[in-house]
């Protein structure tokens, strides 16, 4: 089977990954109707895998729904979610400049995870299938002095991301150290998507 595939993120870095293995997709994006901030709102005492795996099951969940509603084909839906963790601590998406500069804050100088959930659904015959991937990566951050801190929050780029930055900014600058994937610090790890849909029979 041909990969052509429905990509339920707004994330352009999702996008040009899913490009970099080579699969077709269409973004099959949230109406207005819809509270998609919601699906990724925390729960108190949630662990950092737990809360990431729900939150991509959820946006699946509101996909499958979405595709159904607005009457489209029927392919393999993909989404994604990654969270930031320092600890125990779920370090999302920034509210404003001040929060994000907090966040860079206890990052500085210290390692954290960054977690990421890929889930697939597909239709295998009459049979919905649905399967979930994890990728768990670490990465270390050199001490960044708080002057250069301030300009990173004030150009913008640590908002809408969680734990606020992005890999491949100018941010890299001050990672030391990464273990894991890079692809999945990005946002969409490609050995783990790409293994999910080949379970599918998606040819990539």
């Amino acid at each position: 089977m041909n990969a052509l595939i429905y990509l339920a993120s707004q994330s352009p870095r999702r996008r040009q990954l899913l490009d970099q293995l080579g699969v077709t997709h269409e973004l099959l994006l949230p109406g207005p109707e819809e509270d998609a901030e919601g699906l990724e709102a925390l729960v108190a005492g949630e662990v950092p895998e737990d809360y990431v795996r729900r939150a991509t099951a959820n946006k699946l969940g509101a996909a499958l729904l979405r595709r159904q509603a607005r009457g489209l084909p029927e392919r393999p839906i993909l989404c994604s979610d990654t969270t930031v963790a320092l600890g125990g601590d779920i370090l999302g998406k920034p509210a404003d400049a001040e929060e994000a500069l907090a966040m860079l804050q206890r990052l500085s100088g210290r390692t954290h995870q960054v977690l990421t959930a890929v889930s697939l659904a597909w239709m295998e015959g009459q049979s919905p299938k649905q399967a979930q991937a994890l990728s768990i990566s670490r990465v270390r951050f050199a001490a960044i002095p708080e002057a250069w801190l301030r300009r990173y929050v004030a150009s913008g780029e640590p908002m809408g991301k969680a734990g606020a930055y992005a890999i491949q900014s100018q941010l890299a600058g001050w990672i030391a150290e990464i273990e894991g994937s890079y692809s999945g610090i990005m946002g969409l790890p490609l050995f783990e998507t790409a293994g999910l849909l080949r379970q599918a029979g998606l040819d990539i």
